[in-house]
């Protein structure tokens, strides 16, 4: 894809070709709960059954909500690994802790780079606490919020919106303290797990920025709705567009890969 993203462009380092975007409803206060078990028992059990743990956050506008992502190399892949989890003695052992903080946790999102080189670039990501000696990098400045639109799109309106984002609306988003760092849409492969349901119906469009912090993003969002360029953008694609966009602003987790 040819964007201005801190994208991966070798298949080895990238996250992944299948993407889930999970947003858990939790118990009022039982956030850091929730996170003390997800960073500490449950991250190194699922990548050993064979996923990518990409990033888990705080929702800054919304106290009880879980957001997090996880890739998979395919969805045959997703299914061996997620039947491997589910059936495994890690989630046995943390599965009524976790629960017990959740009202809802089916708002998942099923996902693939909008193009092959759109996914997440993780090889500079080094995640903190695994072992003694992996520090985090300092080659890349550090990002303290991560900001994800939604774009809910008319069925087939995928490609044109993709292409636009990729020369109308991509350049306008990269500016100091701001990074775009990946686009995805919807997945409509069969759900491989139906244990876990997934948004079916959904058909979105996502981009993933991190920024320096919450005013580098306030600072931003101001910069693009006084340009006429991404006015026009927005114009335009509004025929596309079933329902208004959402955006989750997010902080990462002290063992979150993605903006750190």
């Amino acid at each position: 894809m040819n964007l201005p993203l801190n994208v991966a462009t070798e298949p080895a380092v990238s996250a992944s070709p299948v993407v889930e975007l999970r947003q858990y409803t939790l118990k009022p206060g039982k956030r850091d709960a929730l996170i003390d078990i997800f960073d500490n028992r449950l991250i190194e059990g699922q990548e050993e059954a064979g996923m990518t743990i990409i990033g888990q956050f705080r929702d800054l506008d919304r106290a009880d909500m879980f957001v997090w992502m996880r890739g998979f190399d395919g969805m045959d892949a997703r299914k061996d690994a997620l039947t491997a989890f589910y059936g495994g003695p890690v989630w046995s052992a943390h599965s009524n802790a976790a629960n017990a903080t959740m009202i809802d946790s089916d708002d998942v999102l099923l996902l693939k780079p909008a193009r092959p080189a759109a996914g997440f670039d993780l090889s500079d990501s080094p995640r903190a606490g695994l072992t003694t000696d992996q520090k985090p990098s300092r080659n890349k400045p550090l990002t303290s919020i991560v900001v994800i639109q939604i774009h809910h799109l008319r069925p087939g309106a995928e490609t044109d919106f993709t292409n636009r984002f990729e020369t109308e609306m991509a350049p306008l988003m990269t500016a100091p303290g701001a990074r775009l760092l990946a686009a995805f849409v919807t997945e409509h492969a069969e759900n491989s797990f139906p244990r876990l349901p997934v948004r079916a119906r959904e058909n979105v469009f996502i981009s993933v920025m991190g920024f320096d912090s919450a005013e580098a993003h306030a600072r931003h969002e101001a910069a693009l709705a006084g340009s006429p360029a991404w006015q026009m953008f927005w114009q335009a694609a509004r025929p596309d567009l079933t329902r208004p966009s959402e955006t989750l602003r997010l902080s990462p987790t002290s063992r979150s890969r993605l903006g750190r």
